[in-house]
């Protein structure tokens, strides 16, 4: 792990600092979720769990006691069990989760009813994700509801709940060197796997054939899950933005639009390219893809410390709705098409989204009604597009079933911001010419 079990350990402290000592947080790990019968989809870990635990088990609650003199940091987890792990796989168990997570103490998660109440008793406030798991709800309120119930002979329950997640998130959004360094590796394998697609490609394969390509390459450089479902969209599928049936021909003359990433260790990449199927684009084609690219470019200028969430969108708008005009697709004044929206006809989306554990990250966008400023440590994606589908009002027809996103993910350093996924080629020369060499 390049995330060393110190790390999860400060994260821990920090989160208890922030809740005073006479309090409790209680967050328990993600379930195992059934795909058909008796097979289940493959475990991922709860992202909140992970970032303050590094442990890869279903069944498992991490409680926090901040200032608890026999230990603040339990965990309740699966006991050891060798029938089990015969068929399963290895469990950690009680004793190597101390001595390998950094816990002060752990006991068998079937125990939990048992052992809880008596650690929330007297704590005056209970932080957990109120609503995440409604399921998990009613057993905390259960947990309470056993110290209530012996009250008449002195018990004293947590009369205060706290959503655990605003400050946690808080936490999450600035990223640490070694979560940057993960994210780097995220990135590179991603783009590797992006430029291994562009040279796959040609007319006759399908978007599955090129999807299969993404996914041999992830799991190659040591991702063996996608950071999300793949978006490999040929022709006018690119004008569906969450296009994931991947089972369209690839034909001649046709524009692609790929958007994947790979996960490693638990931390997302997200790249989008767009490119012609046979290696080279047609006028229309490059005409929109230009401005597309002119966009990103100075949405990507604008991530920088100080300005705020909101200013690499507004670049990108300002460039989008330009070339709109420009292309003839739009009519008007620039100032009063972006003021009405109109571009929202062909580009309904924002121009991008924190990235980190979960390829939509967590973190405010605003703050107290104000767009958040940027902040070293902050990981971003910027991804302007144009879609314009065919039938497409009052649009010339070359302009119809053209689909184009380009993505990037983006840290904010202290003195600007620094490309991850720079090694997929987006000039349309590059493109060209890597696809001319296959």
């Amino acid at each position: 792990m390049i995330v060393k079990p110190t790390e999860f350990a400060r994260r821990r402290k920090k989160l208890m600092q922030h809740m005073g000592r006479n309090s409790i947080a209680i967050l328990p790990s993600a379930n195992e979720q059934v795909r058909s019968r008796d097979v289940n989809f493959p475990f991922r870990q709860d992202s909140d769990f992970f970032y303050l635990t590094g442990f890869d088990e279903p069944e498992a609650v991490l409680v926090l006691l901040p200032g608890r003199k026999q230990g603040q940091c339990i965990l309740f987890n699966r006991e050891k069990d060798p029938i089990a792990e015969i068929w399963h796989g290895h469990r950690l168990g009680q004793e190597a989760a101390t001595e390998t997570l950094g816990m002060d103490d752990a006991f068998p998660i079937g125990d939990i009813d048992d052992i809880l109440p008596g650690l929330m008793e007297g704590r005056e406030s209970i932080y957990f994700a109120l609503g995440n798991n409604p399921e998990f709800d009613r057993r905390v309120v259960g947990w309470r509801n056993t110290i209530r119930d012996q009250v008449s002979r002195g018990a004293s329950p947590p009369g205060e709940m706290i959503d655990l997640r605003h400050a946690l998130h808080d936490m999450r959004l600035i990223k640490s060197r070694a979560e940057i360094k993960a994210m780097k590796v995220a990135a590179q394998v991603s783009a590797e796997a992006h430029v291994a697609a562009m040279q796959r490609c040609a007319p006759g394969l399908t978007e599955l054939d090129i999807e299969a390509e993404l996914l041999y390459r992830f799991a190659r450089g040591d991702c063996r899950h996608p950071a999300y479902p793949a978006i490999v969209a040929a022709g006018a599928n690119a004008c569906i933005l969450h296009y994931i049936e991947n089972r369209g021909p690839l034909n001649d003359g046709d524009l692609l639009l790929i958007d994947a990433g790979a996960e490693y260790q638990g931390y997302a990449a997200d790249i989008s390219r767009t490119f012609p199927v046979n290696g080279r684009f047609t006028e229309p084609q490059k005409a929109l893809y230009e401005w597309v690219l002119k966009a990103q470019l100075a949405a990507i200028k604008a991530v920088k410390p100080g300005n705020h969430w909101e200013q690499p969108h507004e670049a990108a708008v300002r460039v989008l709705t330009e070339g709109l005009v420009e292309l003839g697709i739009l009519k008007g004044e620039v100032e009063q098409l972006i003021e009405s929206g109109a571009y929202r006809r062909f580009y309904m989306h924002k121009t991008g989204h924190w990235i980190g554990l979960d390829v939509h990250d967590v973190g405010d966008y605003r703050i107290h009604g104000e767009p958040r400023v940027l902040e070293p440590g902050m990981v971003l994606t910027i991804e302007p597009g144009y879609y314009i589908p065919a039938g497409s009002k009052g649009v010339a027809k070359k302009w119809w079933d053209i689909g184009i996103r380009i993505e990037d993910d983006i840290l904010v350093t202290p003195d600007g911001h620094e490309v991850l996924t720079g090694g997929v080629p987006k000039q349309v020369d590059d493109i060209e010419a890597m696809m001319a060499a296959r």
